[in-house]
């Protein structure tokens, strides 16, 4: 999708950090943005910071609800007409050993990051498919779910699903002219420190109090994130040359590669059954990885 002046984007999340930062770059290319989130403290900010109130709709929605999801969509429509760009960003996180999860850390994690961005597909895919117009759809992953930690294993978990998501629409949707990319950021600075402040009372049972209060109160490595402006700008790039994967931090790059040369390692030498090969053909690659490389390789969208 690159032709954005005039069109509609719907970013979840959108009113702090990296959605902010996505809102502002779209905004700037011209097109009419949706910011949606859970927090109205930040939604008032962040319609003063965006100002363009023609073409700015901020709407409080919590990305669990799936109702209050569908009201959002119908609002974004009735102002905009058509959504052509929705943006997945919703995000919270836990972080620390496995063995401090309780059922509600996975939850909450797991009902945000996953749940959320399914709503988010489930909503607004169909209304995309039924304007014709194209479309956009933008999950915002983590370099945690290409190079998985320890440390991370919920937030891990979720933002590795999302990818996958992205991995399987891609050629899927391609044909509809919607396109399917993968956000995969490294450290920004952002509000996912304060994420606990909109965990429901129902999910607060959590092994990571201590955890979550020294994360909130750290903030010495702010001088090493990337701004929410340098990653909405980094997520416009991506979304015009229709990448696969927008990633952000070249600091990953032998992560990126050992885990690819890991399972490259771990496939058996066994005879093939070409039978076997040929019937099943579609489950042995997936075109939108040779795609995505010749892409690169052309340096071109």
């Amino acid at each position: 999708m690159q032709n954005l002046p005039g069109k509609t984007a719907f970013v979840t999340g959108g009113a702090s950090g990296i959605g902010l930062g996505i809102a502002k770059a779209l905004l700037g290319a011209g097109m009419n943005v949706v910011i949606a989130d859970i927090r109205e403290d930040h939604l008032a900010a962040a319609t003063e910071e965006l100002g363009v109130s023609e073409r700015v709709l901020a709407l409080k929605l919590d990305v669990t609800d799936r109702a209050a999801y569908a009201r959002a969509a119908d609002a974004a429509e009735a102002r905009f007409r058509h959504v052509h760009i929705l943006c997945n960003n919703a995000g919270v996180a836990v972080v620390g050993p496995t063995e401090l999860a309780t059922y509600a850390d996975w939850d909450w994690v797991m009902g945000v990051n996953l749940g959320g961005t399914i709503n988010g597909i489930v909503t607004i895919l169909p209304r995309m498919k039924r304007h014709g117009a194209g479309g956009h759809i933008v999950n915002t992953a983590s370099m945690s779910g290409l190079v998985p930690h320890p440390g991370a294993t919920i937030y891990g978990t979720s933002k590795g699903a999302v990818v996958a998501m992205i991995e399987c629409m891609r050629a899927e949707l391609e044909p509809h002219g919607i396109v399917c990319s993968a956000f995969c950021p490294g450290a920004v600075q952002s509000n996912i420190a304060e994420a606990g402040r909109t965990r429901p009372a129902a999910l607060a049972d959590t092994g990571y109090a201590e955890a979550d209060r020294r994360r909130q109160q750290n903030t010495n490595y702010f001088h090493l994130f990337r701004t929410k402006e340098e990653i909405g700008q980094r997520v416009l790039q991506g979304i015009l040359n229709d990448e696969l994967f927008i990633l952000t931090h070249s600091e990953f790059r032998q992560g990126v590669a050992e885990r690819a040369q890991a399972m490259c390692a771990a496939v058996p030498d066994l005879p093939e059954n070409e039978e076997y090969k040929r019937t099943f053909a579609f489950l042995f690659r997936n075109p939108a990885h040779a795609a995505e490389t010749a892409r690169h390789e052309r340096g071109s969208p």
